[in-house]
Formats: C-alpha cells, structure tokens, sequence
C-alpha cells in the first residue's frame, strides 16, 4: 500500500475490522480507467465544463442592465455619485451601480482564475480531475447563485464575493483540470486534445451571451430587468452540465498508451519532448519556465489589446465608409454612429470565431510542426500584420484590415491552447497541469498589460490631436515590440538540463501521491469496471455538448453577417 503526505493509507484501504474499503466516490482510484475504455469520452466531459466556465468572457452582457436596475424598478434611484468611493459603491442600496464598477468583476474573473490555478495546480494532479470538475462546479455555480442574492438585495460585495472571488477560483480550478488528462490520453495528440478542451473556454461566451440575452428578455417586466431569474437558471443549467463533465473523466492507468502508438526514442532529433518528469516545485527556478512565460504574455498583450478595442478601433478608423458614407467618425450624427455600431458588433462576433477556431487549428497543427515552430510562426507572421494594419487602414481597406485582425485573434487563441502541450513537451506530464497553472500568471499579466498599453496609448495619442483614424498607429508598433520580445525568448528555449528532472525513485514517490495505479483492478471492483463503451455512448456526448456549441457558431454568424451585409 502506498501512503499518502498525510499518513492516511491510498490504494487498497483496510478498516478496523480488516475489511476492505473502496475508495471514495470522488477518489483518483475511482476514475481509473478499465480495458476498452474509449479515449474520446474525455474530450466531451472536459468541453462540458469549459463552454461553462467560458461564459466569464460574456458577463458584460450584464453590466448595461444591471447599471439601471434600481430606476427600471420605479424606485426614481440615479447612478452612483461619480465621486462615491469603490468601497462605499460595494455597500450602496440606493442607487444603480456604474458600469466601471461592475468591470471590476471581470478583472476578479482572471485574477482569480490565474491565482487558483497557481495555488491549486498541484493538490488538482493529486486528487484528480473528477474532484477538481466538481470543486469547480460548486464555486462557479455556487458564486452564480450568491450573485443572484447580490443582485436581489442590491448588495454589490455580494456580487464581488460570488462571482468574483469564489467563481474566479472556480474558473481556475476547470479551466486546468482536463489538461493534464487529456495530455496522458492523447501522447500522440497532445496540441489537439488540450486545444478541443481550450477552445470550449473561448466559445462558453459564444452560446453563454446569447443565451442570457434570451433569457433576460424572458424575465424582464416594466419593474425588473431580469437579470437575478438569469443568473439562477444558468447557474442550475451549468451545474448539471460541469458535473456531468466531472463525472465523466476518467485517468488511464499508469503507463498507458494507444495502441499503435510508440513514443519517440529519448534521444532524437527533437530533443524538445522529453520521456522524464519535472516536480512542480522546481519549475520556478528553471529558465525555461520563465522564458515560456514570457512567450505566453507577449503573445496574450498582443492579441488581448487588440481584442479589448475591436469594436471602437474599427469605428474610429474607417468611420462613415463602413455605411457607405464619406465621414470621418466625428462628423457621424447619432443615428449613423448607432449604424455603424451595429457593423462594429458584427465584425467583434467575426472575431470570436477566429478565437475559438485558432485555439483547435493551431494547436492541432502544432502536432506536426512542433511547439517552439509554431509560436516562432505566431510571432514572426503577427509581427507582420501587426505592423501592416495602419498601412491598411491608412488606404481604407477594411478587406486587409479585418483579415489580418482575424488571422491576429486566431493566433492568440492559438497560444493558449499550444502552450499546455508545450509545457507537456519541456517538463513532462506527471505536473503539467500545476506546471500550466502557474504559468496562467502570465495571462492574469498579460490582461493588464496589453489593455494598459493600448488604452493609454489612445488617449495620449488624442491628446496629441492626432485624428481618430491614427491614434492606433503607434500602438500596432509597440504591440510589434512585445512580439518581438516573444520571439527572442521563444528561440532561446532549450530543453530542460538533466539535474532538474525527478528520478525515478522520487517519481515512484509521486505517483504513489497521486494515486496512481498500474491497472483499475489494483483497486478492487467498483472502478474502472466495464469501460468498454459502444459507439453510440460516444457519439452521444459528442452531441450533448456540439448542439449548444453549433447554436453558439450559428447566432454569432448571424451577428457577424451584418458586418458583411
């Protein structure tokens, strides 16, 4: 029997009276996966918990509503004084919140997110995925539900509190929990396995938006905005589909493998992907942690400054000639810039198609050309159109500028969704999921840096005097410097120096820790028992998670083809 940092005995548990116990229902051992398990049951459950979690990325559809809550309900209330201070903001009853106040939200979303992954990574590779899932599902519906009473009794810290700080942990805790399976699952696959999971987290907004919008308009009386009812019922709606996911994961057993598939040789021409391990203890210290740090926060500053100011950037450069109309944005009256909103919400939908689409297509693309080519590619051709989109906006073309923005956003997606893989490359599987944990710190910098860097950038530009149409000049080139940053450290990226890696006693050690078992029957019966799965299973969880997805692709077109109309 293996025993655990906590002196409580793992594997087969003997009970006082020397019976035999099984291990209990959100167990490692209980998830371990029996002969015949079908790998492509995985996917699907961790899709379930990330197109939930996604939804962080769509809360803005709340704030407008949410700002006039008070007044909708007759109460005469105004919005908070502009000299209210945040902490008086959080405790006021008697007047709508600011819509600056309510992005604090979002801002706790990733805080949080990268805090609890960090914290957290590596209890997560200890108790499995399955706990994790379910951790996850009771913070971010739990902080869903807490908002919800937070919105009834006009209480903001409440919304700070659920959504906020117990979601964001929530956020973190599923948005790492498939990683780090997937990768065992898919050795022969390992960018497209973590890009399916990442990229359900880019299209949670994309059904999520919609989705409260309908629901909203559902609730909504002359007196209620109707926000509260939508929280409530996508909160319930969430949980059971982030538990179904959690409960759906399974672990392969210790050495596993597909069949057919041999791994490379440990000395090969591509000495990037190693058959070792790092303990994740020792990745702070290890230049190549730092450097793929780095890599991942030029690219996220990059594409996220971007992503931040579609909407306002495409208004303001192409103006009237986005309606047919030879004005410049400042000569636009009201009904003409409410047109061109509309064209500019449009092409903001166009985007999140390339998000969600470039986390898939490049990761899985990644699987041929190798991790370190792939970000060399983000790098040098972003760097390129970066550094074109004011020359294509100078000649008005909206052609080259959009499509160099889409091909921008698919590769900041791409980013995400390659660097699991690569981490997985560098320091092996047995901690790649506390590994990526820590490593998000880089987006939760990166989210300040690359919005700081293009706001400012716009207002000083403005207060220059300089048009509207070129105030984004300067920025493209400095976000072109934070790419070029990213590549140097990307090209100094070598493979991990031996003195880092865990024998391979203290990797027995550590899978003894983590649960591990040679094979499901190592825990007696009750896990991994019949696991052979018929195709229609599969082809089922596919389909429970496609359908809100294809509706989520099908009402973002039709948002994205008024830009075209």
């Amino acid at each position: 029997m293996a025993g655990s940092s906590a002196g409580v005995l793992e594997g087969d548990r003997i009970g006082g009276s020397g019976v035999q116990q099984q291990p209990g229902f959100l167990e490692k051992e209980r998830i371990i996966a029996g002969p015949g398990f079908n790998r492509w049951l995985v996917p699907p459950a961790a899709l379930a918990i990330h197109l939930c979690i996604g939804m962080a990325y769509g809360f803005s559809v709340f704030w407008l509503p949410l700002s006039k809550a008070l007044g909708t309900a007759g109460t005469g209330a105004q919005a908070c004084a502009k000299d209210m201070s945040f902490f008086a903001e959080l405790f006021a009853t008697t007047c709508d919140w600011r819509v600056a106040t309510l992005g604090w939200m979002y801002t706790l979303f990733f805080v949080f997110l990268g805090c609890s992954a960090a914290l957290w990574g590596g209890w997560l590779e200890r108790a499995g995925p399955r706990k994790a899932g379910v951790v996850s599902a009771l913070c971010w519906c739990g902080g869903m539900l807490l908002s919800a009473l937070g919105i009834h009794l006009h209480q903001f810290w409440l919304m700070i509190l659920g959504s906020g700080v117990i979601g964001g942990i929530g956020l973190g805790l599923g948005y790492i929990s498939p990683v780090s399976t997937l990768i065992k699952w898919f050795p022969d696959r390992r960018g497209m396995a973590t890009g399916m999971a990442i990229m359900g987290f880019g299209g949670g907004a994309m059904i999520g938006s919609p989705l409260a919008v309908d629901l909203m308009k559902r609730f909504s009386t002359a007196t209620d905005v109707g926000v509260m009812q939508t929280f409530v019922v996508m909160a319930l709606g969430y949980f059971v589909f982030m538990m179904a996911g959690a409960l759906g994961y399974r672990v392969p057993p210790s050495g596993w493998k597909p069949e057919g598939w041999t791994p490379p040789p440990a000395q090969t021409s591509n000495t990037m992907i190693t058959q070792r391990h790092v303990h994740v203890k020792k990745v702070w210290g290890i230049p190549q942690f730092w450097l793929v740090w780095l890599v991942l926060c030029m690219n996220v500053s990059a594409g996220i400054g971007v992503i931040g100011m579609a909407s306002p950037m495409l208004q303001e450069v192409f103006g009237g000639s986005l309606i047919d109309l030879p004005a410049k944005y400042g000569e636009l009256d009201k009904t003409q810039l409410a047109a061109i909103a509309v064209v500019a919400g449009g092409f903001t939908a166009l985007l999140s198609l390339f998000n969600i689409g470039g986390r898939f297509v490049w990761a899985s693309l990644s699987d041929k050309l190798g991790r370190k080519l792939t970000y060399t590619v983000f790098f040098v051709l972003g760097g390129i159109l970066y550094a074109s989109i004011p020359s294509s906006a100078g000649a008005g073309s909206k052609l080259l500028f959009v499509g160099a923005c889409c091909v921008i956003v698919s590769m900041y997606g791409g980013g995400f969704a390659t660097v699991p893989a690569y981490l997985a490359d560098l320091f092996g599987t047995q901690f790649v999921g506390a590994i990526h944990g820590r490593l998000l710190t880089a987006w939760a910098t990166a989210g300040i840096l690359g919005p700081v860097v293009v706001n400012y950038m716009r207002e000083y530009q403005l207060g220059l005097g300089l048009p509207r149409e070129q105030v984004y000049n300067q920025t493209m080139y400095i976000l072109v410097g934070m790419l070029v940053i990213g590549f140097i450290a990307n090209l100094l990226v070598r493979p991990v120096a031996d003195k880092h890696f865990m024998s391979d006693e203290e990797l027995a050690v550590e899978k003894k820790l983590a649960h591990e078992k040679a094979s499901a029957a190592e825990v007696g019966s009750g896990s991994g028992r019949a696991d052979t799965v018929s195709p229609a299973v599969v082809a089922l969880a596919w389909l429970a998670v496609g359908i809100p997805l294809a509706w989520g692709v099908y009402k973002t077109l039709v948002s994205a083809a008024k830009f075209f109309g």
